[in-house]
């Protein structure tokens, strides 16, 4: 009940108290003379109060209407009010891949530009030779004179690969297509068109825990190769292969039998012949952890070398070859590095420091006689921030010939030592210059050496 409907009842209930008290003031006065003008006035006073309790009755009854009208309009005006536009979802996210089946498609690779200014103190390496496009430390010049700094420019760095990813017939299926133009130097030459020819680098299929097809030897960590300007950087210290194989990988240890090949110095002759006569495929074993501290492998590699010729003085010979490989990557600090890899062991030349020496050579009887090597590497790497970095490399290899068989032309020795500054100015661009100093000694002692300035631009996609 409101207060003012209070007040209505409380003036209703004294107007009527005092019109039922008038008959019975009137019958207790009969006797005695009445005072008509009293009575008069209070019954006038009393009829003003009703009178003004009515007038604020009404006036309160006309103030709720309003207020009651006001309140409803309100409410029509919020249910009829339009709903609030839904939020904008958020921007989709870029599709990584697109479907062709039951397979996710990628395609990716880079684009890679290099200036090289090279000096080599033992003769000028004739155009279109592949040390003038990296450093292949079996290929410096040794014995000539020099010629001056030579430049070259090329883009064969660019690569391209296209990958596939899905589920087969319940089996977990992948592939890779890989190539660039790095090895084959095309149909012209730098006069016109600098043409390359597209080579192919990797191509597998994986199934679960297979893989089939060319890929990297299990024989390698690719983790420790040093971020270097160069296509392989330190290539005499470093186990280096593509090759078709087929390999399973259960947890850390993978296991794949490789294709064999033999190359051969003849005897007391600097040269190499590639024998294809292998029968057994070269096996390999590598066992790698990943740790909070950085990770690290160990690898070995246990191979037949065989070579055979017919005719008159025919060679069939066969031996075994092996070897041993360690790698890490040691984290320093938050965002530095330092990378280590050691090889060592016989009839290994071919997959070490880009075949810097052969597999074995051939004594005066025809037999084969495996070569021992033993190689490594050393690489900093230092991030100034995070658009800048830089690292420092070293890499050797050492060969224990019998001069008795090789005679003193063959390689003995190879180091080099890169520094670079690399510059990310935006993501996935990388643009850096690179210092570096190689030499190659034979078993003579003449020796040969080059400086090379590499200043590149790469954009990955």
């Amino acid at each position: 009940m409101t207060r003012t409907h209070s007040r209505c009842l409380a003036l209703g209930g004294v107007a009527a108290l005092a019109l039922l008290a008038v008959p019975a003031l009137a019958q207790a006065q009969t006797g005695a003379q009445t005072d008509t003008a009293a009575l008069e006035a209070r019954i006038a006073q009393l009829e003003a109060q009703l009178a003004a309790l009515k007038s604020e009755v009404q006036t309160a009854g006309a103030t709720q209407t309003a207020r009651n009208q006001a309140l409803a309009q309100d409410i029509i005006r919020i249910e009829q009010r339009p709903a609030p536009a839904p939020a904008a979802p958020p921007p989709a996210a870029p599709a990584d891949g697109f479907r062709i089946g039951a397979n996710t498609l990628k395609f990716g690779g880079f684009i890679k530009a290099d200036y090289m200014a090279s000096n080599y103190s033992g003769g000028d390496p004739a155009n279109g030779d592949a040390l003038r496009d990296f450093y292949l430390p079996g290929s410096i010049p040794v014995g000539g004179a020099d010629e001056g700094t030579a430049a070259d420019f090329n883009a064969r760095q660019t690569r391209f690969w296209l990958t596939t990813d899905g589920m087969i017939g319940g089996r977990k299926v992948g592939t890779r297509i890989e190539m660039d133009f790095q090895v084959l130097p095309g149909t012209g030459d730098q006069r016109t068109t600098s043409p390359s020819t597209p080579a192919l680098r990797r191509a597998f299929v994986t199934v679960d825990n297979w893989l089939f097809g060319q890929e990297w030897t299990n024989f390698q960590n690719l983790s420790v190769l040093p971020d270097t300007a160069d296509y392989v950087g330190a290539s005499e210290g470093t186990a280096f292969a593509r090759q078709v194989q087929v390999r399973y990988t259960r947890g850390p240890l993978s296991i794949s039998v490789e294709n064999p090949e033999t190359t051969v110095t003849p005897y007391l002759a600097a040269a190499r012949i590639v024998a294809d006569d292998n029968v057994l495929p070269d096996l390999t074993a590598r066992y790698a952890v990943v740790r909070p501290w950085g990770e690290a492998s160990v690898a070995g590699l246990l191979r037949q070398l065989k070579y055979q010729t017919t005719g008159t003085g025919a060679i069939d010979s066969s031996t075994v070859g092996w070897g041993l490989s360690a790698a890490a990557k040691f984290k320093v600090g938050e965002k530095d590095d330092l990378r280590l890899m050691l090889t060592g062991g016989e009839g290994i030349g071919r997959y070490v420091g880009l075949n810097f020496a052969n597999d074995a050579v051939l004594t005066a009887t025809g037999d084969l006689e495996a070569i021992g090597l033993i190689a490594g590497l050393a690489s900093y790497r230092h991030v100034w921030s995070p658009q800048w970095r830089s690292n420092l490399t070293w890499s050797a290899q050492s060969v224990d010939n019998d001069r008795a068989l090789v005679g003193l032309g063959v390689n003995k020795f190879a180091q080099s030592v890169r520094a670079n500054l690399i510059w990310t100015p935006i993501p996935a661009m990388d643009v850096g210059a690179e210092l570096m100093f190689g030499e190659r000694e034979l078993e003579s002692g003449a020796s040969g050496d080059m400086t090379r300035l590499q200043v590149f631009a790469k954009y990955g996609f």
